[in-house]
C-alpha cells in the first residue's frame, strides 16, 4: 500500500508564490519519475512539470519559466516551487508518481485570488 502526503497549497494573491510538496511512502518502489498536474473546475487535468529520477525536466508551455519542479529521490519526495501565481494557476494540484504504474496522490487546492 502507498501513502501520500500533499502539502502547501492556499489562498494566494497574484504575483505570489507557493511550495507545493509531495512525499510517498510504503510499498513504491523504483520511481523512474514524478510530477505535477493539475484540474480547474470544467477542465481535464493537465500536466504542471515533470522530472525523472535523473534530473530532466519538463514544463508545460504555461508555467515555463515561473515553476521549478525539484526531487528528493531518496525521500520519495517531489516539491514544486511556483513563483509569479496568475489567476489561472487555481487548480487541484496532484502529484503523480510513475513505476511499472502510476500513482496519485489526493491533492492539494491552490487559489490565486486577489
Amino acid at each position: 500500500q502507498v501513502q501520500f502526503v500533499e502539502s502547501g497549497g492556499g489562498l494566494v494573491q497574484p504575483g505570489g508564490f507557493l511550495r507545493l510538496s509531495c512525499a510517498a511512502s510504503g510499498s513504491i518502489y523504483s520511481i523512474y519519475a514524478m510530477g505535477w498536474y493539475r484540474q480547474a473546475p470544467g477542465k481535464q487535468r493537465e500536466l504542471v512539470a515533470g522530472i525523472t529520477t535523473g534530473g530532466t525536466t519538463n514544463y508545460a508551455d504555461s508555467v515555463k519559466g515561473r515553476f521549478t519542479i525539484s526531487r528528493d529521490n531518496a525521500k520519495n519526495t517531489v516539491y514544486l516551487q511556483m513563483n509569479s501565481l496568475k489567476p489561472e494557476d487555481t487548480a487541484v494540484y496532484y502529484c503523480n508518481f510513475v513505476t511499472r504504474q502510476q500513482y496519485w496522490g489526493q491533492g492539494t487546492q491552490v487559489i490565486v485570488s486577489s
